[in-house]
């Protein structure tokens, strides 16, 4: 049986592609203010400017391209039972390849309506109106989880941890809850990799392995490492 490796992402690894990481050092996310665009009572406030503001984001993801770090977790899906859980809202992963990709913080390519209770999910490649609605008759709005809503994919995304063989950080400070509270669910002993230029506070872990390179370097010298050597992170587990 192959073992499980569950990897969480988060904006390193989608920065060598181009785009933008979230909030920059002057806590602008493109020269905004994230309660100007990425918080329900923005929305609210300024559908218009909203809109505008994703809309940019839409065209840069969609201009951008899978690099090497994507594509080496696809490698890896080739020998492991391989889930990515992602804090970005871009497809690189998808378009790479990987077959097993949940978005904790929604999908900037789709779209859904405001309804209450029932929203309707739509594909979104093309920018979004003020004016557009969706079949349901009430207005759309990009399908993202912004501060101070729910995250309502963390339940899985925390059962999947829990069931990990081995668990890789990539890109990511794990400052962003609650998505940083994941790496608290594996089991103490299993292999835990970070990948990362600034290696972020994570406490001891007796099985712990850190890169500290920028995506794309670390994810091939993992692989390589992995393939050649699974003994190194496996030892005591009793790995076949």
């Amino acid at each position: 049986m192959k073992k499980k490796i569950v990897v969480l992402t988060g904006a390193g690894i989608s920065a060598e592609s181009g785009i933008q990481t979230f909030r920059a050092s002057d806590g602008l996310w493109e020269n905004h203010r994230i309660e100007d665009v990425a918080t329900p009572e923005a929305f609210a406030r300024n559908p218009s400017l909203v809109h505008q503001f994703y809309n940019e984001r839409r065209k840069a993801v969609v201009a951008a391209k899978p690099n090497a770090a994507h594509i080496g977790l696809v490698d890896l899906e080739a020998h492991f039972d391989l889930q990515i859980i992602t804090q970005n809202v871009d497809d690189l992963h998808e378009r790479a390849g990987s077959k097993n990709v949940l978005h904790l913080h929604g999908e900037l390519l789709k779209a859904r309506t405001t309804h209450p209770v029932k929203p309707l999910y739509i594909n979104c490649l093309e920018d979004l109106k003020v004016t557009d609605k969706g079949t349901d008759g009430y207005p759309l709005r990009p399908h993202i989880v912004w501060f101070g809503e729910p995250v309502p994919l963390i339940e899985k995304a925390t059962q999947l941890t829990a069931q990990a063989d081995m668990f890789i950080v990539i890109g990511t400070s794990l400052n962003v809850y609650p998505a940083a509270g994941l790496i608290q669910q594996i089991a103490f002993n299993i292999p835990l990799v970070v990948i990362d230029t600034k290696i972020p506070a994570i406490g001891t872990y007796p099985n712990l392995h850190l890169y500290e390179e920028v995506a794309s370097l670390g994810v091939k010298k993992l692989v390589n490492e992995l393939l050649k050597g699974k003994e190194k992170f496996f030892k005591n587990l009793n790995y076949k």
